[in-house]
């Protein structure tokens, strides 16, 4: 207890904070207590959002400051999570030294479902917002209190990961009527418990559209482009961490995931060739989902036949699928391009034996 109040103290001293303005924003702030992630989705009529509104750390809890937006409630707030404090009493704590407070909202989740919202009487309507175990969401300007209300429906009624329901709560907003000013930017963060990879606490999904027409739309793409590399490099991390430790059941979530990301991008027509790619490459390696990667990967050679990056994910899918002969046959076909590269002269080497 007595940490904990020098704790409360010590960011009380260091109140001095700087403010900016984050105009016409709504967000939704989110934990999931299978994973342990929490995530912070907003979209705002302001230039670079992100950089302002979410705020998160694993296994202490997730903040979005806005309206006129405090900045210092972000490492703040976290700092009073860390400490032991609930979200209640974090959210009580910051606004009870805040001077602005009446022109803030302030949404705070803590990792035991806790969760609590603020929005300051002189916010500028329509503002206002809603909270449930472990959920979030608020917003001001916008065109009315169905904008946050069907954040909230969207949120429960959404499948898969937490990245993906938060971004259809911002879609949702959005339909709604949003805000009122228009879009300009929007972000999406994410973090995740892990112990062999520590950047996963404060960066696990951390994405940012600045400036453009339809944030949104342009957020969701590069989430898709982000869930077929990084995001299914995680997941495969994940899936062995589960497995080492008996843990068969969420292991096999994580490997369900990487497999609703393969056939999401296989329904897509636009798909890319890098993103077909890199999505037959994961699972392939993984030995999991090897008919939709053997669909994949050729769909890549077809977009891009030259590719040897390309050609030699075809390759690997058909040796993992103990098709040596169509392994070694693609193989050469990339060795034909590029007969001096050491990696494929290797990759041959291990078909072969």
């Amino acid at each position: 207890m007595l940490s904990r109040l020098r704790t409360f103290l010590f960011l009380m001293v260091l109140s001095v904070t700087v403010v900016s303005e984050a105009s016409a924003t709504f967000s939704i702030v989110a934990y999931d207590p299978n994973t342990g992630e929490l995530g912070v989705a907003v979209q705002s009529r302001a230039f670079s959002v992100g950089g302002a509104v979410p705020w998160a750390e694993a296994g202490v809890g997730a903040i979005a400051t806005q309206a006129s937006t405090n900045e210092s409630f972000g490492p703040r707030g976290l700092a009073l999570l860390r400490a032991g404090y609930s979200a209640q009493q974090t959210l009580q704590m910051l606004l009870s030294t805040d001077d602005g407070r009446d022109n803030r909202q302030l949404a705070v989740v803590d990792t035991a479902g806790g969760s609590a919202a603020w929005t300051g009487g002189a916010c500028q309507a329509w503002a206002g917002d809603s909270t449930a175990v472990g959920l979030s969401v608020q917003g001001n300007i916008l065109a009315g209190p169905d904008v946050v209300g069907d954040m909230v429906k969207a949120f429960h009624g959404s499948q898969g990961e937490l990245a993906e329901r938060l971004i259809a709560a911002l879609v949702a907003a959005q339909a709604a009527g949003g805000d009122k000013r228009g879009q300009q930017s929007a972000a999406l963060l994410v973090v995740r418990p892990s112990d062999r990879f520590p950047e996963y606490r404060t960066r696990y999904i951390d994405l940012r559209v600045e400036d453009h027409e339809q944030p949104i739309d342009e957020l969701e793409r590069v989430f898709r482009i982000h869930q077929a590399s990084d995001l299914l490099r995680a997941h495969v991390r994940y899936a062995e961490a589960y497995e080492a430790t008996g843990q068969i059941e969420a292991a096999q979530r994580e490997r369900a995931r990487m497999g609703a990301a393969l056939r999401f991008t296989l329904d897509r027509e636009d798909a890319s060739a890098s993103t077909l790619n890199s999505l037959a490459w994961f699972c392939a390696t993984g030995n999991v989902f090897l008919e939709e990667s053997l669909q994949a990967a050729q769909r890549a050679v077809n977009l891009e036949p030259e590719n040897t990056g390309i050609l030699d994910t075809l390759a690997e899918v058909y040796f993992r699928m103990n098709r040596r002969d169509r392994a070694i046959q693609t193989i050469r076909k990339a060795l034909k391009l590029e007969p001096d590269d050491a990696y494929l002269l290797s990759q041959f080497e291990k078909f072969q034996e």
